[in-house]
């Protein structure tokens, strides 16, 4: 037994929450002029704004964190639209969020855990009453109020019966023993998420019930992927949808389309057909059209998503912004049914456009901006009413606020980190013209200063690389750059081919040859700000999550210029990746031609495993503990890997932390930025 706890101690696995490693970057500091860890519990940001209908007011999520539960915490404030002048309109104990105004502007629904679970709530504006309209046994989705205000149409989880496999052997549990937990019996391809982990048998179902309160009636059944958001038919006698209803949805992620709901009967009648998914309707005001999102499935690693209208049965489907090429988030019809004002990423910063009913698209003066805080990623949202349009903006320097147009310029409704960051001094972030090495592509790329940077000087550097990997980074404000560049470093992060928002060609330039030639790009990316005169080429430092992690992983496995590597939550071996992740399909159906056993070589060349021999850096692999995206096992082959190899490693993982919420509590995001600090400083060289 000594001996067994000797070769632990000697393998350097660390367990977040405390980290072993410390860094300056991430120490309580009173007073500090940077940004600091103890900082993340202070900052908020503005979400999901909704215009009240008439456009005299928005509601939106003000999201913050609690320091004593270390966890997000999400209020709802309502703004004039007018005057600017805002005040809370429900928060206290629990979370309050998904505010839906009624169609009267008279009520606003939204979805609380007040009372412990996640419940419905309706609030009469006039007089402040609020009121619980259901007990549910779920949390409740996609609100959506039906036109004349009497009812809600919501999605919630319903359970399912699933397999059973009980037999006459089984023993029989005496009364008031303590048994371990049933058996988990698991059927079908879609069992697990990264967000919720192993699923329960059953689905999201649609439900309705009385906007003054009542028992919910359920309207679909069945085993099928049911999706948001709703949209009812202008006389409330029918609700639109999407869903994954057809024989075999399970094993194609494209067999999604739009059906009509008939309220009074349960009777489901699907409106489209083609191969690709169709979701996301939303009837027009007079309700003779529907607009949708959807694309032709080509099986190609990255694929638009477009905007369509359609007559109200589904036929005469046409494409609105024919020409656009760009991928379109979310969008809302005007109010007189003539034209639609959509989201979109472009060149890294979101925007909105607007396309009339014949195709034709004007550009909107508005910059949209919001998200995730640990890494400046593209993101926002928007609502509109009255004439009136409410949008999330954030900047290099701040997070999400609120800005509102109302009839003129926009107006910036919120100042949510004033009081935190403007006594801050923050890393500058300045865009870096980056031409690939390949083909002269050019390639987006940005440098983060550290705060009262001095010219005159050199920085070491970080390579900080996304994830996707068919996403985008953007000029906005991300509390791993700044506490990076905090800690003393030069921080580089790019838009490598591959990445969105700069054409459907950019984006595939890496189809079925991930990681590849973006290894290339990102290499230019580092020669460029070299060349600038201000990075120390003695210390340059490569970390990155998921695919970003794919590439850190790689990088070290073909150049040895780095001095220290931090690969997070990668992909390490396509093989395993595909057969344990919670996106089978995607990694096997769309990033390969083929399965693992028809074509292992492709996934064996495209692996970072397949390149441990070569890799001399010190690395820390990063992972969280509920990681059901890039699985736990991924990094651990890794760093057992690199520690049979004895390459300097160690393994942080972070507890009760999924893929995509490795940053969510403020505690862990600061500690993990701290130990990757931590670790890189151990091999500068000073």
């Amino acid at each position: 037994m000594k001996k067994l706890t000797l070769l632990l101690a000697a393998s350097a696995c660390l367990i977040a929450a405390p980290f072993t490693f410390v860094s300056g970057a991430v120490a309580q500091i009173p007073g500090s002029r940077t940004l600091t860890a103890q900082d993340l519990f202070s900052l908020e940001q503005a979400t999901d704004p909704q215009v009240r209908p008439g456009g005299k007011q928005v509601v939106y999520v003000r999201a913050s964190n609690d320091i004593n539960s270390d966890r997000a915490r999400r209020s709802i404030w309502i703004v004039d639209a007018a005057t600017g002048a805002q005040q809370p309109l429900v928060a206290g104990t629990g979370n309050h969020m998904s505010p839906r105004w009624s169609p009267d502007g008279k009520r606003l629904a939204y979805v609380s855990t007040s009372e412990g679970s996640a419940q419905l709530f309706v609030r009469w504006m006039d007089t402040g009453a609020t009121a619980r309209v259901a007990t549910l046994p779920e949390g409740p989705d996609s609100i959506a109020w039906s036109p004349d205000g009497r009812s809600i149409a919501f999605l919630m989880f319903t359970g399912g019966s699933g397999l059973s496999l009980t037999s006459g052997t089984a023993p029989s549990k005496p009364e008031g023993a303590t048994w371990a937990e049933p058996l988990k019996i698991i059927e079908g391809l879609r069992y697990k998420t990264d967000s919720e982990g192993f699923l329960k048998p059953g689905a999201g179902q649609i439900y309705v019930v009385s906007s003054d309160g009542g028992a919910p009636r359920q309207l679909t059944t069945g085993a099928f992927d049911n999706q948001g958001p709703l949209s009812w038919s202008h006389d409330g006698q029918k609700i639109l949808f999407s869903s994954a209803r057809e024989s075999g949805w399970e094993h194609d992620p494209a067999l999604v389309d739009l059906y009509e709901l008939t309220v009074s009967s349960g009777a489901v009648k699907r409106l489209t057909d083609r191969v690709g998914p169709d979701f996301a309707p939303a009837l027009s005001p007079d309700g003779k059209l529907i607009a949708y999102l959807g694309f032709d499935d080509r099986k190609a690693a990255y694929q638009d998503t477009h905007l369509y209208v359609a007559d109200a049965d589904g036929s005469n489907p046409r494409r609105l912004a024919p020409d656009l090429d760009r991928s379109v988030d979310d969008f809302r019809w005007a109010a007189d049914g003539k034209s639609i004002t959509f989201q979109y990423v472009d060149q890294a910063i979101t925007r909105l456009g607007k396309a009339d009913l014949s195709g034709k698209v004007s550009p909107m003066a508005f910059n949209l901006g919001g998200g995730g805080l640990d890494r400046p990623y593209s993101g926002g949202g928007f609502d509109m009413s009255g004439g009136v349009i409410a949008y999330t903006r954030a900047t290099t320097q701040r997070p999400a606020d609120l800005y509102i147009q109302n009839g003129g310029a926009s107006v910036q409704a919120t100042r949510l980190n004033e009081d935190l960051l403007g006594g801050k001094t923050l890393g500058k972030v300045e865009a870096l013209e980056v031409k690939s090495s390949i083909d002269g592509r050019p390639v987006g790329a940005w440098l983060v200063y550290p705060p009262n940077f001095d010219p005159a000087k050199k920085y070491p550097l970080i390579l900080e690389i996304h994830g996707g990997p068919n996403t985008s980074y953007g000029p906005y404000f991300a509390t791993d750059m700044q506490l990076y560049a905090a800690a003393g470093y030069i921080v580089l992060y790019t838009n490598p081919r591959g990445s969105t928002s700069y054409g459907e060609e950019f984006a595939n330039l890496i189809d079925k040859k991930y990681p590849g030639p973006d290894y290339d790009d990102l290499m230019s990316a580092v020669d460029t700000a070299i060349a600038k005169g201000n990075v120390d080429d003695r210390n340059l430092f490569v970390t990155g999550g998921s695919g970003g992690g794919v590439l850190t992983a790689w990088i070290i496995g073909k150049t040895d210029r780095f001095r220290a590597a931090a690969p997070q939550k990668p992909v390490i071996n396509w093989t395993t990746e595909a057969l344990t992740s919670d996106i089978p399909l995607v990694t096997a159906g769309y990033w390969f031609a083929k399965f693992p056993w028809e074509d292992q070589q492709s996934y064996w060349a495209r692996s970072p495993l397949s390149l441990v021999g070569n890799v001399k850096t010190p690395t820390l692999v990063v992972v969280g503990e509920n990681d059901y995206r890039t699985p736990v096992s991924e990094a651990a082959q890794y760093y057992q890997a690199l520690q049979l190899r004895k390459v300097p490693s160690a393994f942080v993982i972070v507890p009760g932390a999924s893929h995509g919420g490795i940053a969510a509590r403020p505690s862990q995001s600061g500690a993990k930025a701290g130990a990757i600090i931590a670790w890189f400083e151990k091999y500068r060289v000073k």
